[in-house]
C-alpha cells in the first residue's frame, strides 16, 4: 500500500518538475498530500464518502435545516 502511494507521489509530482531545495519541495508534497489526496480519498468510516463530499452533505443538510 505505501509502495503504490510513493509511486503514485513521484509519478505525479516529483517527476513533472524539478525543485531544488527541500524547502521548495515541502510546500508541494504538503499539498498534494494534505489537501488534494486526503480530501478526495473515500474512507470506509465515513460510509465510503471522501471528506470533501461528506463535509459538502453536511453543509448542505445545515442549510436546509436552517429554512423555515
Amino acid at each position: 500500500m505505501a509502495e503504490s502511494f510513493f509511486a503514485s507521489l513521484e509519478a505525479e509530482l516529483i517527476d513533472r518538475s524539478v525543485r531544488r531545495t527541500h524547502d521548495k519541495a515541502c510546500p508541494a508534497v504538503f499539498d498534494r498530500i494534505g489537501i488534494r489526496y486526503s480530501g478526495a480519498r473515500l474512507h470506509s468510516a465515513l460510509g465510503v464518502l471522501s471528506p470533501d463530499e461528506l463535509e459538502m452533505r453536511y453543509r448542505l443538510s445545515q442549510t436546509t435545516a436552517a429554512r423555515p
